[in-house]
């Protein structure tokens, strides 16, 4: 029991926010799809696939981000008791459980086309430089952006075999979604990580930091409007799209940067917001 009680903490297993936001932009783009394609049944398997690959592309990438961020996980109070840092687990143990978890990512990702397999390839590469980002760039959380949505494009894909402008622009969409929540979630671990040298969005922004995750919401609500323009009628989409934003709207009020319980209230949130505009986007073909 003790050595699952450490796998579990390794890869947050316990704390399903993490997969649940890889999760939420693939069903996007499935929902999105799914208004070109009306299998139901086919829709239903896909949005399986992407789930499972989300929980176990999001346990790798945790224990990937452990093992590179070892040794400043030490002297941050948030992440010193993590398995890896704290001395429960060692590195070579948890690269392999990160080759186990991806194999069994990988047999999932052959179930789809060979566009979509070959995106799902590439995304390996997004997902094991994004630790390093923080070293380089005071623009991680833009960095996670561009991975944590990938999914968008891969589930047209595995539909439509192609990619469209239009995916592109829900994609671009999520992006700013992105920048905007793990920018409230920085915002916990902001005095540790100046210490220690790390950059942030959170710290590159923390004078103005409600104005910034103001302005990324508000691209993202920008952006889909465009997107759905055709679409805005009375009817339930334009309803829950308009929830969605305001769910943002709620996070923005919410988070204080002094208070680091609320910016993690708010940061989960996400997960409510993720969930609506993803019946948004199911209510089209309704």
């Amino acid at each position: 029991m003790e050595h699952l009680k450490i796998f579990i903490d390794l890869t947050r297993l316990n704390k399903p926010i993490g997969f649940m936001l890889l999760f939420w932009p693939s069903s996007w783009g499935l929902a999105y799809a799914y208004n070109l394609s009306q299998d139901l049944y086919t829709f239903l398997y896909y949005s399986l696939l992407f789930f499972l690959g989300s929980v176990l592309m999001r346990s790798a990438g945790c224990i990937f981000n452990d093992i590179v961020d070892k040794d400043l996980d030490k002297k941050v109070q948030r992440t010193k008791l993590r398995p890896i840092p704290a001395g429960k687990i060692s590195v070579k143990k948890s690269f392999f459980y990160i080759v186990s978890l991806c194999t069994l990512a990988f047999l999932i990702l052959i179930q789809f086309n060979f566009l979509t397999i070959m995106l799902g390839l590439g995304s390996m590469i997004l997902a094991f430089s994004y630790p390093f980002m923080k070293r380089i760039t005071y623009w991680p959380q833009l960095f996670l952006g561009l991975t944590f949505n990938w999914g968008i494009i891969m589930a047209w894909t595995a539909i439509n075999n192609n990619v469209s402008y239009e995916i592109i622009i829900l994609y671009i969409s999520a992006i700013f979604w992105t920048l905007g929540y793990d920018t409230i979630y920085g915002v916990q671990d902001m005095t540790d990580d100046e210490i220690i040298g790390v950059r942030s969005t959170s710290i590159k922004f923390k004078k103005n930091i409600k104005l910034f995750v103001g302005t990324s919401y508000f691209l993202t609500s920008l952006i889909l409007i465009y997107l759905f323009k055709d679409m805005l009628k009375i009817n339930f989409f334009t309803g829950l799209l308009l929830l969605f934003i305001l769910s943002l709207v709620y996070q923005i009020k919410k988070f204080n940067k002094n208070k680091p319980e609320d910016c993690l209230s708010a940061f989960k949130f996400n997960n409510i917001s993720g969930l609506i505009l993803f019946l948004g986007i199911c209510s089209i073909n309704l």
